[in-house]
């Protein structure tokens, strides 16, 4: 499905993006990469092989999306789209309920969520403009922007941010259309990730995940869950497809979810 499809993935050497990687590549696309470990960009250059290329960067700055499309453009002679993936808790940095919320854990929280997804978007569309083709843009949400969970899952800043993303991709959709750039969403719910460690590592909570993630058992999300969808956007089978959020989230928003004990 993807034969000869060149694509980015900012957040693409740990995780869901990773796993996306040796899909993509799995399809005949050749794929560049960016993460912010060293040691995770090592292994997932070792993995691929000459179908990627990985670059080290934070996707909070401005110059770190830029450089991936370029790389991209100079190694494989095209750029057909880009999955931003990046992204994280801010937890540590003082994210949580409002009550308790710190202005540095907000702004943490938005940069690492918001801004570098706006950054990469970005030079996403100036790269297709300035090519004179259409590309397909996909974001990474989270079905907290929507679908929130006060017991287990309170982070303020987090739910803001991934809502956000909602409201700016539609709008960039749609006043990019005419450019034949289509820009998706991808909503998961709780995946195996670094990120989810914390969740993933707790018995009430995983207890609580199966009622919540009711499908296939009831479990954690893995990150190939997300592949195929991935695979899909990325594709020409989604050239009529834009402005749309396609939740993989194993019935997160349509399920109760139950506690073991009494709420406190």
């Amino acid at each position: 499905m993807l034969q000869d499809k060149k694509i980015v993935i900012i957040g693409g050497t740990t995780g869901i993006g990773l796993s996306a990687a040796k899909a993509f590549v799995g399809q005949g696309a050749k794929v560049t990469l960016v993460g912010r470990n060293t040691e995770s960009c090592q292994t997932a250059k070792t993995l691929l092989g000459e179908a990627a290329r990985v670059l080290p960067g934070d996707a909070v700055h401005a110059a770190t999306a830029q450089h991936a499309i370029e790389l991209c453009l100079d190694e494989f002679g095209g750029f057909d789209g880009l999955y931003h993936v990046a992204g994280g808790s801010g937890r540590k940095a003082g994210d949580g309920p409002l009550h308790e919320l710190t202005l540095e854990g907000w702004e943490h929280t938005l940069a690492l969520n918001l801004t570098g997804l706006m950054l990469s978007n970005q030079a996403a569309v100036q790269a297709f403009r300035r090519l004179g083709r259409g590309g397909s843009i996909l974001n990474m949400s989270s079905v907290l922007g929507f679908s929130p969970s006060p017991r287990y899952f309170v982070t303020h800043a987090y739910a803001a941010a991934k809502s956000a993303v909602t409201g700016f991709t539609k709008s960039i959709a749609a006043y990019y259309a005419a450019d034949n750039i289509r820009v998706n969403i991808l909503a998961p719910a709780l995946v195996e990730t670094p990120m989810s460690e914390r969740a993933s590592k707790d018995e009430t909570i995983l207890n609580f995940v199966k009622t919540k993630q009711p499908l296939d058992g009831g479990r954690n999300g893995r990150p190939q869950d997300l592949d195929a969808a991935a695979v899909y956007f990325m594709s020409d089978g989604s050239a009529f497809t834009t402005a749309q959020t396609l939740y993989v989230d194993g019935g997160w928003e349509v399920s109760e979810g139950q506690y073991q004990t009494d709420p406190i």
